[in-house]
């Protein structure tokens, strides 16, 4: 194997497994919030500042979930007008879905690592946990890090490509 395939097979488990640990923080967020709820209702005593780590939790989870959905092509999409179209056509349509990904990930990369210096230097943090908001930021930059590379792997690799390595992950 090659030194670009060991790199490429690098990259996809690294966003597969971030996409795991997004969903492994929503399980959290979700058992945090249920044992709120029961607490809430059972000894009148819910977890303290529930509600923030949820918002910033689910936010964090949701931004580890985009690379893998562009990594295997599971984004949004309208079937409906490609269901007829050859499989160049479709090629060349998911190599513009991939080139849009990656202006609008790297646009919000850009953006957010602005927002993250402003929430830093303002110190803007929780009402009730006192945690800076700035946390949530980094992860999600590593996410729209991650989405960025994922873009780039299938704009070279489109769906329906021949011997592609990101086929069946």
């Amino acid at each position: 194997m090659s030194g670009g395939h060991r790199r490429l097979d690098l990259l996809l488990t690294l966003i597969k497994g971030w996409a795991l640990l997004g969903g492994l923080l929503l399980l959290a967020v979700v058992l945090m919030t249920a044992y709120s709820a029961v607490a809430g209702l059972l000894i009148s005593k819910p977890f303290p500042g529930d509600f923030e780590l949820t918002q910033m939790g689910v936010a964090v989870a949701a931004f580890a979930f985009l690379p893998y959905c562009q990594l295997t092509f599971s984004n949004v999409s309208a079937d409906i007008f490609t269901s007829r179209a050859g499989p160049v056509t479709v090629r060349n349509l998911n190599r513009l879905g991939s080139l849009i990904a990656l202006f609008f990930s790297t646009f919000l990369f850009w953006r957010m690592y602005a927002g993250m210096l402003d929430y830093q230097v303002y110190l803007e943090v929780t009402t009730i946990l006192q945690i800076p908001l700035w946390y949530a930021f980094v992860p999600s930059l590593f996410s729209l890090l991650l989405l960025i590379i994922a873009s780039l792997i299938t704009l070279r690799y489109p769906l329906g490509s021949i011997n592609s390595p990101i086929e069946g992950i």
